[in-house]
């Protein structure tokens, strides 16, 4: 179940929030009772090899547009 941060505008508090993603948009209440909250932006990174990329600068091989599927 994807896991949500939220921030409360009252105390300034952050929190996570288990929930389907069919309720993503849901509000939720700061766990010290507080109603104002606002949900955060969370970014996700997906790397291969450590994250790093050859010495050319540019991937090479494997994965879309990184030449083996042709596009």
């Amino acid at each position: 179940m994807p896991r949500y941060e939220f921030r409360c505008r009252a105390c300034g508090d952050t929190f996570e929030v288990s929930r389907p993603m069919a309720e993503a948009a849901q509000p939720a209440a700061c766990p010290q009772g507080h109603a104002d909250t606002v949900k955060l932006l969370s970014t996700v990174a997906v790397t291969g090899r450590g994250g790093s990329a050859p010495s050319g600068g540019m991937p090479s091989g494997g994965g879309c547009c990184g030449g083996s599927c042709g596009c």
